[in-house]
């Protein structure tokens, strides 16, 4: 049976964050409209994933206990770091609602994550003299923040200059350290790169932050949605040797 795709995004109050991400499931439904593809939320916006989960058809009776057959189930995190939400949140919410579902790695960094950044700097009017800070979130998890650091390197290479990663929130530095880092340089403009899937209160942050100009969240991107069905396929590998194996 092909596995119902699951994506799981953190959740916002900003209307057009949810107009960006329910796109962006849209885009994601078009590259291959066999498959059926649920969008969910872990928390703030509807559907919760925990509901989504639920609500996925199948039910079968294990001994003596009704329990929800996945059909099966492949959860995409729409997260571009690993990270408290990808180590807690996702395995607990799974281990209540759904444990035989199958959770993909986090979307980042990654080859066509750094595209999809350079597509959206060109559109903003990048020049090739600009300096480029990569402004992500931010975490409290080490792993999270070299995640974003890793980012920052691959769209170095891709641009050709060097890009340094900044944190709206909770990372070193912050948008403001990384901002009077750059302006003492060649460069007679600063950029940043907003790695962010959606519109919201930490795009709001990089707006303002003071750069020349702020690219646009990656939101619908195909090479996003590529790279959701890229993380699905692996994870569902597993899934399909685990089949064979049982």
């Amino acid at each position: 049976m092909t596995p119902t795709l699951v994506l799981a995004a953190h959740g916002t109050r900003a209307e057009a964050g949810e107009r960006t991400l329910s796109d962006l499931a849209g885009v994601v439904r078009a590259a291959r409209r066999r498959h059926r593809v649920e969008l969910s939320y872990l928390e703030i916006s509807r559907p919760l994933l925990a509901d989504v989960l639920s609500a996925t058809p199948g039910r079968a009776v294990l001994g003596s206990a009704a329990c929800a057959v996945p059909g099966p189930v492949v959860v995409v995190p729409l997260l571009l770091t690993g990270g408290y939400h990808v180590r807690v949140d996702l395995p607990s919410v799974i281990a209540e609602h759904r444990p035989d579902a199958l959770v993909a790695p986090p979307l980042g960094p990654h080859r066509l994550l750094t595209t999809a950044l350079a597509r959206r700097l060109a559109h903003a009017g990048l020049r090739s003299a600009d300096a480029v800070v990569l402004g992500a979130a931010g975490s409290s998890d080490p792993a999270a923040l070299a995640d974003v650091r890793a980012a920052a390197h691959q769209l170095a290479v891709r641009l050709s200059r060097p890009v340094t990663a900044a944190f709206a929130s909770g990372g070193a530095p912050s948008l403001d350290e990384a901002l009077e880092r750059v302006r003492p340089g060649p460069a007679t403009r600063v950029a940043i790169a907003s790695y962010l899937l959606a519109p919201g209160f930490f795009h709001d942050r990089l707006v303002v932050a003071g750069a020349d100009l702020v690219s646009e969240p990656l939101g619908a991107d195909p090479d996003v949605a590529a790279l959701v069905w890229r993380r699905f396929d692996e994870t569902a590998a597993a899934l399909a040797g685990r089949a064979v194996s049982a």
